[in-house]
């Protein structure tokens, strides 16, 4: 058990309950549900439903300083995962919500569920997410309630995010835009001597710049596609994956090229992606705090 897990007990203190489970080959006498291959690191009942603030602080305490992400069900099915969730959807008591992180050794799943009066939250500890990677795709059916979730309309077509007024979508008779800005103090520039360097000099700075646009990559994930809901077929962990990004990152010879031409451009295109429908997905920064996710129709 992981030592940010064991922080959750302190949330008995404030009368929540730990119950750890059954071995995961067997079935949790409380909830009939089994976990498949997954280890049930254990569940944090509530005798009322969670609270938002109360359900992300159990959540927070469990996943540390890492991000949780909301699963799709409309979305690409990882086998392992679904090995624990197939049984709750076919049941009556169907998860409320569901969450997966990624940042540890081996991933973490959590389940929301009603129990009697309140809920309780199920914690599971997967092998590994499995799915095989599919081309990216966006649901020919939007619905602006599921999409907008976490956005209020401020126009005929503007959506500004409730907790972020930074982060706006826009949308157009093409598609749509989604930006964030931020400006920054220090904003990237480009080293005028990197044509001048030495091959192993070089490397070294194409590493830099790689992982400062790894990072942005990253930023504008949480951002964009981890704050609206049925957009993509890819689950959120799935952007994150290199065999399921690596043919539309920016590759290291283009941005070798930027770098020795020395002109900084109007913006970096990180990813860019066309959809089996022809659709062209853009992540996009001017490394100056601004960034933004296009998605145009043909």
């Amino acid at each position: 058990m992981c030592k940010s897990f064991v922080r959750v007990l302190g949330l008995c203190l404030l009368a929540v309950s730990l119950c750890v489970s059954a071995p995961a080959s067997q079935k949790s006498t409380k909830t009939g549900y089994t976990s498949g291959s997954a280890k049930i690191l254990g569940a944090v009942d509530s005798r009322r439903p969670f609270s938002g603030d109360r359900l992300f602080a159990t959540l927070d305490s469990v996943g540390g300083t890492g991000t949780w992400m909301e699963w799709d069900v409309n979305g690409v099915k990882d086998p392992s995962l679904m090995e624990v969730l197939n049984p709750m959807l076919k049941a009556e008591n169907k998860p409320e919500m569901v969450w997966v992180l990624t940042e540890r050794q081996l991933p973490l799943l959590a389940v929301l569920l009603q129990k009697g009066a309140g809920e309780v939250l199920m914690f599971y500890e997967l092998k590994k997410l499995d799915a095989k990677p599919e081309k990216l795709t966006i649901n020919p059916v939007l619905s602006n309630s599921v999409v907008f979730r976490d956005y209020k309309q401020v126009s005929e077509n503007e959506f500004i995010h409730i907790d972020k007024p930074n982060l706006k979508i826009k949308t157009m008779s093409n598609g749509f835009r989604f930006t964030y800005e931020n400006r920054v103090d220090s904003p990237l520039t480009l080293d005028p001597t990197y044509s001048t360097k030495t091959f192993v000099e070089k490397k070294a700075m194409l590493r830099d710049y790689e992982d400062y646009f790894k990072y942005e990559y990253s930023l504008m994930l949480r951002a964009f596609v981890q704050s609206v809901r049925g957009v993509f077929n890819w689950q959120p962990w799935h952007w994150y994956m290199q065999e399921w990004n690596a043919n539309y990152k920016m590759p290291s010879e283009e941005l070798d090229a930027i770098l020795s031409s020395g002109v900084m451009p109007p913006f970096f295109t990180l990813f860019k992606a066309k959809t089996a429908r022809g659709e062209v997905v853009e992540f996009r920064t001017n490394g100056n705090g601004y960034s933004e996710l296009l998605v145009t129709n043909p």
